[in-house]
This record gives structure tokens, sequence and C-alpha cells, in this order.
């Protein structure tokens, strides 16, 4: 379950109206208890998290509150949360900022969240992931997000989304005027609008990352992106539209050119020779890219900075500027390197900053400039087109057709379909339907067939096959969620549509026709309902299946599991470990399985000096070298996996699979590992996506292929009916031989 649900389960039930705030300076309640006014979800508690107020140097007032989790290494999936929850209805229409003072101990991180349900439509949502607090001193932080007409609840606080303690002080929460601007309707591209749309974009995305003038380091792009769809569409001719795309990009692109046809103009003087004083050059400088706005994220990895060079080279020369066409009848010719003194030359009159506006996916031009923004990331920063079998030219044009013609409630499908364009495990988007909740069983794809493989309800028995989904054929169902799911792998794809099917908001009821056996197929009407999920059939975490075998889910696994432990693993006969998941814990029992250094796969962040993946590099960053650790695991290993094994499991997997640790049992992984990187878009959208490449030890390749077993192993229906688990069961006859 990722944040965003969790947080929207959390909510449910929890309304107050009484004030936007309760309790903001914690100055109410006793010490070392639960804060009046405040929530911690019980989700977070058995988790080991605490919210109490403390006198431990409160950043105003006598007292704050510290969050902290009372073990000692919380679960790989759990994270702190203190929060409230209150009805939106008086604020709609406005603009919500939420400000706090934090302060973390050494090495933790924090996070302030705000989110702005809608019901049904995408709402805002913002969690600091990209800036997280790490401090140790108090400071100051906000978070703004705008208020939809129909917003229903507005939810903020704090997490700690790793082990260690983060104190909360002074919150408020203040309301101002949103300009959402005109809103227009859904409407066909006519003409040749269509045309000047994909210029307009083309040319979007070089301005944007690769032009480096002062100006459009600072110019509003996701507002400059809705405007130029506004001013571009409607021309008429190739000249009118190098005219209008001229005006629209000089002021923050004084040494563009735009023309009709194909014959450039002369080469500005500004370009051809440096200025008195200005012998130095400046480019952008792509590693990974920091979409918006231009600063290091996710930890330092990716960044997009503005390069100062002493003189001009290969790669950054005023005087060669690149010229590209862009469709429609025009051409441009863009600098990818610029003179500067005490800043870039030449420079345009600084343009009066435009007045605040709130953006919108129920206007037509936000969802065509949305599609713009998020195509231009993948065309000029995604590391792997070279081994995804997309033209991803050529899917611009219908994509912007589909987000001028579709409602607001349909543009989320367009956006998850182009991002499934990508191929891409990690490639999501968040911003639809709060509240979420699934459906009391869990089912699996087995044999063909839709599979339920636990169950919490009589209705429905372990084992039964779903054939009908609303009246309509289980596979064309799941074959047309399959089309909104990115994914590297048929397998994950599949899985990822099977969650999101079984998922809906609460109350929503759903039909399936069902068969249990031989027996004639039945109808079931199910009604979603607020509800822990129903998790898979598992052993302990820790657990001895025969005399002297032993099983871990590093799934589930916490640091003080394994420690627990270790003493019994290292007398055992076998152990086997499940890595059908997403483990984000330690590497340490992978150190007690060597016996000499190991090396993760090699890691590997794109950089970028021209557009279109032009030329383009990897840097290679730190790879896990792990040394052994005593006492060391010495009795036979299996490693279970399938589809669900992702990223962090695959490098796991990585590591057995190349130095041969152990026998891998079950079926190929997802196929997609690498940290992710993520940027917002107008409207509230947040979209994830795998922003370096992963190669195996051996330099082949790791996308779509993933991890293959050495041992291929399934479930099959009988067994699931009889409540066996064939994965786990080849495993204690691999480790048994």
């Amino acid at each position: 379950m990722n944040l965003v649900t969790i947080l929207a389960l959390a909510a449910v039930g929890l309304f107050q109206t009484a004030s936007p705030v309760r309790n903001p300076d914690f100055e109410e309640g006793e010490l070392n208890g639960a804060p009046p006014g405040w929530t911690v979800p019980p989700a977070v508690t058995s988790a080991g998290y605490t919210a109490v107020i403390t006198d431990d140097n409160p950043a105003t007032g006598k007292r704050c509150v510290v969050l902290s989790n009372t073990t000692e290494s919380p679960t790989s999936t759990s994270f702190g949360n203190v929060m409230q929850v209150f009805d939106a209805t008086p604020y709609r229409g406005q603009r919500v900022i939420y400000r706090a003072r934090v302060r973390t101990s050494q090495g933790s991180r924090a996070q302030l969240w705000l989110r702005v349900d809608r019901g049904r439509l995408a709402g805002s949502f913002d969690n600091m992931s990209e800036r997280p607090v790490t401090s140790t001193t108090w400071s100051e932080y906000r978070i703004e997000e705008d208020i939809a007409q129909d917003a229903t609840i507005i939810a903020f606080g704090m997490i700690l989304p790793q082990a260690g303690r983060a104190w909360l002080d002074s919150v408020a929460m203040e309301f101002t005027k949103s300009d959402t601007g005109p809103i227009e309707p859904p409407r066909a591209i006519a003409g040749r609008g269509l045309d000047n749309l994909v210029a307009f974009a083309r040319l979007f995305g070089y301005v944007r990352y690769f032009h480096p003038s002062d100006e459009a380091a600072a110019t509003d792009w996701d507002r400059f992106a809705i405007d130029g769809v506004r001013a571009i569409e409607a021309a008429a001719t190739p000249q009118e539209l190098a005219t209008k795309l001229d005006a629209l990009f000089r002021p923050v692109a004084p040494t563009l050119s735009v023309f009709a046809g194909t014959k450039a103009p002369p080469l500005s003087g500004s370009l051809s020779t440096p200025t008195a004083g200005a012998p130095r050059v400046t480019l952008w400088k792509h590693t990974g890219v920091a979409p918006s706005p231009f600063r290091p994220q996710m930890f330092q990895l990716y960044s997009s900075i503005r390069e100062t060079r002493d003189a001009p080279g290969p790669d950054a020369d005023p005087s060669a500027p690149l010229t590209f066409d862009l469709g429609g009848g025009v051409s441009a010719r863009v600098p990818s390197a610029l003179w500067t003194d005490d800043g870039t030359v030449p420079k345009s009159p600084k343009p009066e900053p435009p007045g605040p506006r709130t953006a919108t996916a129920a206007d037509r031009a936000t969802r065509i400039a949305d599609i713009i923004i998020a195509w231009n990331v993948f065309q000029h920063f995604y590391p792997y087109f070279d081994v995804v079998d997309t033209d991803w030219r050529a899917i611009l044009r219908p994509y912007l057709s589909d987000a001028a013609t579709v409602d607001e409630a349909g543009f989320l499908v367009v956006l998850r379909r182009l991002v499934a364009e990508l191929k891409d495990g990690h490639g999501e988007v968040n911003g639809g339907p709060q509240g979420l909740v699934a459906l009391p069983f869990r089912w699996e794809w087995i044999e063909n067939s839709l599979v339920i493989t636990r169950t919490t309800i009589t209705e429905i028995q372990r084992g039964d096959v779903v054939t009908m989904v609303d009246g309509r054929p289980v596979e064309a169902v799941v074959t047309e969620r399959e089309r909104e799911w990115s994914s590297a792998t048929p397998q994950f794809k599949r899985l990822r549509a099977l969650a999101n099917l079984a998922q809906g908001p609460i109350g929503s009821e759903i039909a399936l026709e069902v068969r249990t056996g031989t027996a004639p197929a039945r109808t079931v009407r199910l009604r979603r309902a607020p509800g822990a999920p129903v998790g898979e059939l598992k052993p302990q975490v820790v657990d001895e299946l025969r005399p002297g075998v032993f099983y871990v889910d590093i799934d589930r696994a916490t640091n003080d599991d394994w420690k627990k432990a270790l003493p019994a693993l290292v007398a055992a006969k076998a152990v086997i470990f499940d890595l059908r998941g997403y483990p984000r814990g330690s590497v340490a029992f992978l150190q007690h399985i060597i016996d000499a250094p190991v090396q993760s796969a090699r890691w590997q962040i794109p950089v970028a000096l021209k557009p279109d993946r032009e030329g383009i590099t990897f840097l290679e960053i730190g790879r896990w070298s792990l040394q052994p650790m005593s006492p060391r695991i010495t009795g036979r290993l299996a490693f279970i996996t399938d589809g669900r094994a992702i990223s962090q499991a695959e490098s796991f997997l990585g590591i057995v699979e190349h130095y041969k640790l152990a026998d891998i049992v079950g079926a190929p992984t997802a196929g997609t590992n690498g940290n992710f990187n993520t940027f917002r878009l107008p409207g509230g959208y947040n979209v994830t996506w795998t922003g370096m490449r992963v190669i195996k030890h051996d330099g082949s390749r790791h996308h779509g292929v993933g991890i293959l077993p050495t041992v291929p192993a399934a479930r099959t229906i009988a067994g699931v009916t009889a409540g066996r688990d064939e994965l786990i069961e080849k495993s204690i006859e691999v480790v048994s031989r």
C-alpha cells in the first residue's frame, strides 16, 4: 500500500469542523501524552511509532510534539504520521498555505504533508518527498495547494519515513485568494491546430531544458505551457505559427530564432563573438533531471544545473546553435550555450511577473499543457528508450488529441496511458480518487485464470475462479486496465492491473461471476468498505518450516526480527528467503551468507548536455560493496521470487544471481530497478518514473528482463484451494536435496 492510500484510509471518519487547526502549538494536553486534536493512525502505532507532547526545546511556547519509533528499526514499509483532517467546504476556491516548524534528530528525515481530496477527481498532494527536513535545528517549512470548488476534506500533518525522531511546533493554516483563470471545456483540435501544438511542444522542451539564459532559468514553465497552448493552437499558416512562437519564446530565450521553412536567418552577433568581459560560456548540465523546480532532489542523485566554463568547446559553443525541424512548416535555431559575464548575454528586458493563477485539469489548455510537460521530461531524459519498443515522438500527437477531448475525470486515464508507453515498472501517475479501498480478498492470475487466493468473507472461497466482472469477461476487463499501468514486463503489468481492479471508492459496488470447482457459476455483488487490506497467506516472518529448515520473509522482516533470528539461522540446515515484494530493509542478510566481498549491479545516471538524448553519457554512481559478516549462515539456501519482486528486491537477487549464492525459485521478477524520479503537473498530478539505468554485473540488460529463476515454479488452482504455496514447497524440496 502506498503512502497516498494509507493517508486516505487514515482520514476516514476523522472530520473536525470546529476550527481548521486544533492545538497548533501543542500547549494543550499532558506531558508524554498524546496531543489533543491530533491523530496517530492505527497502522502507525502498530508499526511502533508514537507522537507525544514534550517540553524538549520547543520552537515557541512551552511544548511541542515529538514523533518517534519505539522499536530499534520499523518495518520496511511503515512510517510515522501525526495528522489532522477538517472539512474543506468553507474554503473551496481558495489557496491553502500550511506552515510549521520542524527539526529532526541526527540522521533522521521528516516531511510535512498536505492533501486536498475531491472525491473521485484529482485533488492535490505534497509530502515534501523531494525536499525532506534533515536539520537538527528549528526551521519553518511550508506547503501551498489549491482547494478546488468540489473539495471534500483537507488533511495535513508530519511523517517520519524511517527510524529516528522529529519534532513539530507552531502549526498554522492560512487561506488566500485563488485565481483559476479561464476554464475551457473539452473540444477537438481543429484544422492545423495539432501541427501547431506539436511544434510548440518540441520547442518548449528545447528551450526549457537546454537554452541556458537567465530568463529561461527564472521562468514559471507550468504557467508558460498553459498560456502557450492558448496562444499557439489557432495559427493558420506556417508563417503565422513562426511569428507567434518567436514572440512567445523570445522574452525567455533572446538568442532564439524561429522561422518558416528550413532557411535560417543570419547568426546573431551576440552568438558568433563574445562581448567584452564575457569570455566564459554557460550551458545546462542535467544529471538525470530535476524537472520542477531546478534543484537537486531524490537525495542529491538527480540535478539540473547551469555549468559555467572558462572557454567554449565541442559541447559548449555559442556560435554553433542547434537547428530543429519542429513540424508544421516551422524550424527553430536554439543555442545550447551562451556567453556570460555577470549573467548570460544578451539580456532581455525583465518582464512583469504574472499574477498568481491556479491550474485545474478541468481546463482544456491545462490538460494539453500537462501532456507537453510530461512528454518532454521523458523525451530528453528517460534512460531506457534504447531497449523499449516505443516510438515516443509518434505518440505525442494522439495524446495531445486525447487531452483536448476528454473531461477532467477521463484525463487521469489519458495520463496513465501516456506513462504506460514508457514500459517502466516505476512509472505511475498519482492524483486520482482519494480514499480508495480494496475488496475483502486477494486474487492472482494463476493457470490463465483469475483466482481468489485469500478471503475474509463467506460469499467467496479460496480457490474460486472469477469469470466475469460487472458483466464482462474477466480477460477483457483486465486487458483494458493493463493499458493504464506502466510495466517493463507482462507479469508485473498484470499484477498492477489486478491491484487497481480490486480498488475503488468507499461504497462502490462490483459484480463478480465466480465458479467453485466444477459447480455452476454464481454472481456475487460486493460493496467496498474501509478495512485492513487482506494480506497474503504466508508463514510467520521467521518460521521453522521443517526441522532445521527456516523461512525468512525479507519483505516483512525488520532489523529486530533479523537479529533475533540470526543464531537459529546460523545453526539451521537450510534457509529459504522470500523476496516476493518490495523490501526496503537492510542488506545484512546477504552479508551473513557470503564468504568473500560482493558488489551489486551497476547503477548509472544519464548525463544530458543536448536535447533528444543526443550524445548522452552515463555517470556510474557508487555500487553496494558488501563485506562478509559473522556469524555466517552455512546451510543450504534458496530464494523465492516472482513478478512482484521489483527494485531493491532485484538488487538483492542480482547479487544472488551473479555470484551463484543460491537457487532462485519461482518466476521472473518485474524487470525494473534503479532509483525513481518524480515531477508534478499542473492540476494536481504527481508522476513517478525510473530516473537511472541499471545493468547487470556482466553489462547485459536488466530492464524488461529482470532476474530469472534457476528453478521455475508456479502456483496452481488446486494448490491455492488446498491452502498450499507451491513456491515454498519447491524451495523446501530444493534445499532438502
